[in-house]
């Protein structure tokens, strides 16, 4: 609790901490440096629970006070910046660094190898690969674990696919911007790096239609979202 506590005071001096009912807790149900919070309001009584990934325990204290303060800010929708705000942020971009890079797909490799020479100069670090068979979620980029991941949908385009890789590998470069607690993924230079991509508006237009297929054979069964 005083890891909550300290987070809090430094945030907000005027507000009463005895005012609010907190709890830290550091779960596996969580991919590896995830983490959330819980807000409930009934009446008078206010209540937060933390929920970190339990590879958050052996990180140092000014760090997740970085974090749980990040989180705070979000529940009460205000602006601060703080040194363990900035020190949490500096952690998540270079924390690609030390994660091992264990996972990885012949196609998705191949495809990520024929971009980063392209567009990186063969200088940009491969991460994890892997697929997933969400519709909702074309492609991610993982910070916490270091990995693209990439829809299987797209496996019917291949064009669509290397764009989505593309705009996925542009997260693993760029990382992220915070200022007053708010994050940035998408700044400008990301748009306009992102555009470089051949044809990247027609590409934005396959996206929709092997997303709109993808959703009909669902329907009928031909693919299943997991």
């Amino acid at each position: 609790m005083k890891l909550i506590e300290e987070a809090f005071q430094e945030l907000f001096p005027s507000k009463d901490f005895g005012s609010y009912e907190f709890k830290l807790k550091y779960t596996d149900k969580f991919k590896p440096y995830n983490a959330n919070v819980r807000y409930r309001k009934a009446f008078a009584q206010h209540s937060m629970q933390f929920n970190l990934s339990k590879k958050w325990r052996n990180i140092s204290r000014e760090i997740q006070i970085g974090l749980i303060q990040g989180l705070m800010l979000k529940v009460f929708k205000e602006k601060n910046n703080t040194t363990n705000m900035d020190l949490y942020d500096n952690f998540m971009r270079s924390l690609h660094i030390s994660i091992p890079k264990t996972s990885t797909d012949p196609l998705l490799e191949e495809s990520f190898n024929k971009l980063n020479e392209i567009y990186f100069f063969g200088m940009l670090e491969r991460p994890n690969l892997a697929w997933h068979n969400s519709l909702s979620r074309l492609g991610s980029y993982e910070y916490g674990s270091d990995t693209i991941s990439i829809s299987k949908v797209l496996l019917k385009d291949m064009g669509a696919l290397e764009y989505v890789m593309y705009h996925e590998m542009l997260h693993k470069k760029f990382k992220f911007s915070s200022s007053n607690g708010r994050t940035c993924h998408h700044s400008k230079e990301f748009k306009e790096e992102e555009r470089k991509f051949n044809n990247s508006e027609e590409m934005e237009k396959r996206l929709k239609s092997v997303v709109m297929q993808g959703k009909r054979k669902a329907r009928w069964g031909f693919f299943r979202v997991s």
